[in-house]
Parts: C-alpha cells; structure tokens; sequence
C-alpha cells in the first residue's frame, strides 16, 4: 500500500512559509508585506505593554510632575510632520522618533548627569514608544504611513 500526500493550492496572496509558519493557517499579512503575525505579533504588542508599564514605573521615581507624561507622550508625534515632505522623509523620522534607542540614551545621559527632569522625559517618552506598541502602531515602511511591521492600519487591517 502507498500513501499519497495531497498538496493544497495556497491562496493567492499568502506566502507558503508563512502558511507553514502557523500550523497550515492562512493569515493576513505574507514576509512580502513585511508585517509581523500570530504569536509573535501579541509578544510584540506585549513587550510594547511591559515598556509603558516600566517606563511609568520608573518615572514615578523621578519625583517629576505628572502632567509632564501627557506632554512627553504626545511629543514624538510630531515626528509625522515628515511625511508632508514625502513618505520616504516622514517614515524616516517616524521610525527615528518611535524606536528605543534615542530616549534610551536621553535616560542614560540624565542618569549620568543626575537630572532627573532628562530621565523623566526620556522616559515619557518611552512609554509613548511601549503605548503605540501595545495598540499596534509599529515602525513604518517608506510607500504608506498605514503600512507598518504590526499590520496595516485602520479599517482594512
């Protein structure tokens, strides 16, 4: 007696390694949308969660104003204004304002100089990067400010 093995059709716009990836599950986004799914997608929106959490909690160590959060949490939006040069500026700048490592180093530096005002800020604005996070605004790509490594975003994710 021989087996068979039957292959199915993979429908159209998903990737076979990203079908394989989650148990034979057709999912949203493919490796050539660039958008991260599944599992690792929620640890990323967890990671994100855990960032605004431990950012809030170390700010509450600063002995710095509370109304200084709302401020620092709206701030790197102001990166967006790039994208009225075109997409290509405004997800560079988007991306430069919404990853670690800028605020990373105003903490460290304001940790260094023991200025807590510098670490309190940094820190807002780390919260803001873990809060867009945990509500799915990721890094973006150069042809759609919608199109981002979370999904894309609003109506038609």
């Amino acid at each position: 007696m021989t087996e068979t093995s039957v292959v199915e059709p993979i429908p159209s716009g998903i990737a076979a390694s990203n079908v394989a990836a989650n148990g034979g599950a057709a999912t949203t986004g493919s490796p050539a949308d660039g958008m991260v799914v599944g599992t690792p997608r929620r640890l990323l929106r967890v990671e994100g969660a855990t960032l605004f959490a431990g950012s809030l909690i170390a700010y509450s160590t600063t002995d710095q104003a509370w109304w200084l959060v709302p401020l620092t949490l709206l701030l790197p939006d102001l990166t967006m204004i790039g994208y009225l040069g075109s997409t290509r500026l405004g997800s560079y700048l988007y991306n430069l304002g919404h990853s670690t490592p800028v605020p990373a180093a105003i903490v460290a530096i304001g940790w260094w100089q023991d200025k807590s005002v510098v670490v309190a800020l940094g820190l807002g604005w780390l919260a803001h990067i873990g809060l867009d996070r945990l509500i799915g605004y990721g890094l973006k790509y150069d042809d759609h400010f919608q199109h981002t490594h979370l999904g894309r975003l609003g109506r038609n994710r």
